[in-house]
């Protein structure tokens, strides 16, 4: 039998959008198939990307905007050639905890950083984009209180100012917006039952549409 295509999925959203509970409701449809699946966080997804995780994320370390998109693309091309490229070449459906759009939203909307920058590091250190994006879309105010009910301490990122997470929500809200192709927009404010709920109806819809 001829070796099925790999499949790229994304799940993007900001602080305490419930991505968690709705990826694992994602691999579970996925592995319906037959399919290998592979599932990946950023940063993060290898030895090397954890350890750069762990630079990015702990609270109290001053990163400059420019050293924090860098680190994350590193994480990223470490990603995508260990892990990600492989299992798509073995016909595997890969589900990220984030890719390139989180950097687009949180380093470009929330840092400031130039958007063509970031395009150029997209192109060269990543290469490939995801065939489906889920976006869990939720309040700032909501998603923060929901991340901050968790209890711990916040990491760096998430000890972030509200205006900062009201950028990275918008940047998010555009890049759907301008590929609706790839994007399924999933209201998050809702129950965690029908958030999940809504990803696997899209999912398996975008499934059946596939060759």
């Amino acid at each position: 039998m001829p070796l099925m295509a790999g499949i790229f999925i994304s799940l993007e959203g900001g602080e305490g959008a419930g991505k968690s509970t709705v990826l694992s409701a994602l691999r579970e449809v996925l592995a319906e198939s037959g399919r290998e699946v592979v599932c990946t966080r950023e940063p993060g997804g290898t030895p090397e990307g954890e350890a750069i995780r762990e630079l990015l994320l702990a609270p109290g370390r001053e990163l400059v905007p420019e050293a924090e998109l860098l680190l994350m693309f590193a994480s990223r091309a470490q990603l995508v050639r260990q892990v990600i490229r492989p299992a798509l070449a073995r016909g595997a459906a890969v589900l990220a905890d984030r890719f390139t759009d989180a950097s687009f939203a949180y380093q470009g909307g929330g840092r400031g950083l130039d958007a063509g920058h970031i395009a150029e590091l997209e192109r060269w250190a990543a290469g490939l984009r995801p065939d489906l994006s889920f976006l869990l879309d939720v309040g700032v105010s909501q998603g923060l209180a929901r991340a901050r009910s968790r209890g711990g301490e916040p990491d760096r990122i998430e000890a972030e100012r509200v205006d900062f997470f009201e950028r990275v929500r918008a940047t998010y809200l555009a890049r759907a917006a301008a590929e609706p192709g790839r994007f399924r927009v999933i209201d998050a404010s809702q129950s965690a039952t029908a958030v999940r709920d809504a990803a696997v109806t899209a999912l398996r819809t975008w499934l059946a549409g596939q060759p």
